[in-house]
């Protein structure tokens, strides 16, 4: 029904069984039965089952009269489900062993769990003595470039989206991918509530360890600029409604580490507050050292800013990928007057190993703010065409992602003090906006009265060209695609790493210059009638799935839109003989990983049919019936191929088709181009 069988969840973790138990009693004593835990190993330990640190748990509180309901969902869904044990009231934690009538643990929680001594900390703030950054000497603008695009955090990241399964749910509306050539340039994440309406989720992130490493308080107020510099371009709420999780990875146990740490906590709560933001979660990793011989290992100090915010429409968003052939580029400057280079991708690849003195830093929140509730309300308006934020790279590789990924170029003109070099590779926090030039002169004067400091940069172009002059001088002038090439370099090394290298080298020269697929529906998408979706005789289609299935939900929702009535049927319901096939017109097999998350994995799925005489004649009386359609999506059509349905059953067993492996021999998310 409507209501929750669980009273309290806890989910396992350090510590195990052992910690986890004792916290869902904590204000009141349990008793547990340890031989109650299942166990794959006989000759495990009471102590080794105790404290087994496995993770895929969840501890329970449940009403005794709940736990039957609880235990027949479990059933049906084949989780494991044990009954350990119950809340005694007394304030004692007990652990039995039925085996031999022992109590391993008897705990008074009082004790356990009380008022702990003060643990005392000491540490020191150590400075670093930082060094200037001194660049090469006649260090070009195209030769910083050709360096900076191949470095690992600013280049092309397709070789992690191409591997992963980034739209699964059916509810994503913007993931990492976009624009015509589907590039890694997203800045933020959507995410609908219902298959049925607009509302949605906006995430995104920040951080920066780099600079962190020569200033954990600057670089702990970037991160926090950062998150909301990706933010910015969905149309949220209300800024004042933003959560935010707050996952530190960092080595405070080192000299001089502990004090950096909390610099870094006191700057990040600081901007926060001036921000109207707040910490409501997160993870903290807190050992993040460990010696390797007579190394030393540490991971770099890294504050990692999540923030969350509700959308009332999810469709008013904006992507990077430039989306005019003649459009105007704006920057919205938050660092007015400041290009600091410390930590810069800049320094990293051509520093001699000399990250710099000083860092970039978000010295007015109060700016940001302002900023960011303008560009919202500008975004709200369709003022904006497409935005990006300046973040690693700095000025120039914002405008050429924003340039790649709308396969376009730009033409670009920049004003200042500051040389060339420094003006385009400092990452000082900002705002990249194009719009259309008859909306220029409106979007002005809403800057402007907002007290926000923009400069006009330049224009879009339809050549694929990249033109820029800094105080009316020459210093860049290449093609886009040599310049695209160079940004994915990188990640196409990495790709013939991790992949057929074969595959790597094609899809390398297939997409050097690519027009962009454009896809053309012949036909005007219509809903389903009214009275379609209101009649009584709609056709029934099973949603079928078995343990480690997903997206049936999607799936059901895609079929209730088109006017049939989707069950959920899961292969327990048919071996148990509490459904059949006969009542149903169709039978849709959902994607996922059934019995495990690998190749061919919907053997299992298939073996349960195949091997049950009932359940194999059942499903192939409904093959054969005339009446009746099949949808295998996925690890569905790996079930249809395994029962000899796809393409059709009566193929001789040599021309039956098997889904063995890729030819790049791994999992692959890309577009498809289907007629």
């Amino acid at each position: 029904g409507g209501k929750s069988l669980i009273e309290v969840i806890h989910d396992q973790g350090a510590g195990g069984p052992a910690n986890v138990l004792k916290e869902l009693v904590e204000s009141a004593g349990g008793k547990v039965e340890i031989r109650n835990i299942h166990v794959g190993d006989p000759t495990m330990s009471v102590l080794e089952i105790y404290v087994a640190e496995y993770q895929e748990r969840v501890g329970l509180l449940i009403q005794p009269d709940n736990l039957p309901a609880l235990q027949a969902i479990c059933a049906r869904e084949k989780v494991v489900c044990e009954d350990l044990g119950e809340v005694t009231g007394d304030l004692h934690f007990v652990v039995t062993d039925s085996q031999n009538g022992t109590t391993p643990v008897d705990l008074d929680l009082d004790r356990l769990l009380g008022k702990l001594p003060q643990k005392t900390y000491a540490d020191e703030t150590r400075v670093t003595a930082s060094k200037v950054l001194t660049l090469p000497d006649k260090l070009t603008v195209r030769e910083a470039l050709e360096r900076v695009l191949r470095l690992l955090s600013v280049g092309s990241k397709r070789f992690l989206t191409n591997k992963v399964d980034r739209s699964v749910s059916g509810l994503v509306a913007q993931q990492q991918c976009c624009g015509p050539l589907q590039l890694t340039v997203a800045d933020c994440a959507v995410v609908a509530q219902s298959y049925f309406g607009l509302s949605g989720i906006a995430t995104a992130i920040g951080e920066q360890p780099i600079k962190m490493l020569i200033n954990p308080a600057a670089g702990a107020r970037l991160a926090v600029a950062e998150a909301l510099c990706n933010l910015v371009w969905a149309k949220i709420d209300d800024l004042d409604q933003v959560k935010c999780s707050a996952n530190w990875m960092w080595a405070p146990k080192l000299p001089g580490e502990g004090a950096a740490l909390r610099q870094a906590a006191e700057a990040m709560a600081e901007t926060m507050i001036a921000l109207g933001l707040a910490v409501d979660g997160g993870k903290d990793s807190l050992s993040m050292a460990s010696r390797v011989g007579e190394e030393l290992v540490k991971s770099p100090r890294t504050l990692v800013i999540s923030l969350y915010a509700a959308m009332a429409d999810l469709r008013q968003k904006v992507t990077p990928d430039l989306k005019s052939d003649n459009s105007v580029l704006i920057l919205l400057d938050l660092a007015p007057g400041k290009a600091r280079l410390g930590g810069s991708a800049l320094a990293q690849c051509f520093g001699r190993g000399v990250l710099g003195d000083e860092t970039p830093d978000l010295d007015d929140p109060a700016l940001l703010r302002r900023a960011f509730l303008t560009v919202q309300d500008l975004l709200a308006e369709g003022l904006i065409l497409s935005g990006h934020d300046r973040s690693e790279g700095g000025l120039l590789v914002t405008l050429l992602e924003m340039a790649f990924a709308g396969n376009r170029g730009i033409r670009l003109a920049l004003q200042g003090e500051t040389g060339a070099l420094q003006a385009l590779f400092h990452e000082e926090p900002g705002l990249i906006l194009e719009c259309a030039w008859q909306n220029l002169p409106e979007l002005k004067k809403r800057l402007e009265a907002a007290s926000l400091p923009f400069v006009v940069l330049g224009q879009s172009t339809a050549d694929k060209v990249v033109n820029v002059l800094h105080n009316g001088r020459p210093v860049l002038d290449e093609s886009l695609i040599l310049l695209r090439q160079w940004w994915e370099e990188t990640s196409y090394q990495l790709e013939r790493l991790q992949a057929n290298p074969d595959c790597a080298d094609a899809e390398r020269f297939n997409t050097l210059d690519r027009p962009g697929p454009v896809y053309r529906v012949p036909f005007a998408p219509q809903p389903t009638p009214v009275a379609r979706m209101q009649a009584k005789d709609k056709p029934r289609v099973a949603i079928l799935r078995d343990e480690g299935s997903n997206s049936d939900r999607e799936m059901a929702a895609a079929f209730y839109s088109a006017g049939f009535e989707p069950w959920d049927l899961t292969m327990t319901d048919l071996l148990n003989g509490k459904a059949d096939l006969a009542g149903f017109r169709g039978l849709a097999a959902v994607g996922g990983f059934s019995y495990a998350d690998v190749p061919e994995s919907a053997k299992g799925w298939a073996a349960t049919i195949v091997f049950n005489e009932r359940l194999h004649q059942a499903f192939q009386d409904f093959y054969q019936r005339p009446d009746t359609f099949t949808l295998g999506i996925c690890n569905g059509c790996q079930l249809f191929g395994l029962l000899g349905w796809v393409p059709w059953q009566g193929l001789a067993p040599e021309s039956q088709p098997r889904f063995v492996r890729n030819l790049s021999g791994r999992f692959e998310s890309r577009w498809s181009s289907v007629r």
